[in-house]
């Protein structure tokens, strides 16, 4: 029996994690402006924040629909910096919609950043569960998070899933080029 060995290189290069997994709005309104700024990035950070509140508090939404506003103005406060307001509405958006993938994608991805990998398992692991939308970046953030908590082993296969199901983008494949295989 040929037993696989994978080992990290010294050269410790991880890139951020992706998050930027926008959930869609059906219909228009303010609320579809939210979507808009958490997916093309025309407003900064900020504004988007600014549009999302103002759907939340002038809008009525369906359940789905408020539930992903919640998840888009936390990719918003993500991409400023302001990490525990994203995951305060992550935290909102799973109560109302526990089975969008994409909230559990950007909350790990808002672990990685807080460096508290093991929260980010957790989230992570729920969306590949729930098959999310984007699971290219659920493997590859992930495989992050593993590599940070020691399982360099678990951390390379992900990274080669995330190669397999997005081999358009080389970011995966320069991650698995920093480790060594072995068969001893």
């Amino acid at each position: 029996m040929v037993k696989l060995y994978v080992l990290a290189s010294l050269a410790f290069s991880l890139t951020a994690p992706f998050a930027s997994a926008q959930v869609a709005i059906l219909g228009s309104g303010v609320s579809k402006d939210c979507y808009e700024a958490a997916k093309y990035q025309r407003v900064s950070a900020r504004e988007g924040e600014e549009i999302c509140t103002k759907a939340l508090e002038a809008e009525v939404m369906n359940i789905t629909n408020k539930a992903a506003t919640y998840t888009n103005r936390g990719v918003l406060r993500m991409r400023a910096g302001r990490l525990e307001a994203a995951l305060s509405d992550y935290d909102i958006a799973k109560q109302m919609r526990p089975d969008e993938g994409a909230t559990y994608l950007n909350e790990g991805a808002a672990h990685i950043l807080r460096k508290d990998y093991t929260s980010a398992l957790v989230s992570l692991d729920k969306a590949i569960e729930l098959n999310s939308h984007d699971l290219y970046a659920a493997f590859y953030n992930r495989a992050i998070a593993k590599e940070n908590t020691g399982d360099i082993r678990g951390a390379y296969f992900d990274f080669k899933t995330a190669d397999e199901l997005n081999p358009e983008s080389d970011l995966a494949r320069k991650q698995m080029a920093r480790f060594e295989i072995s068969t001893n």
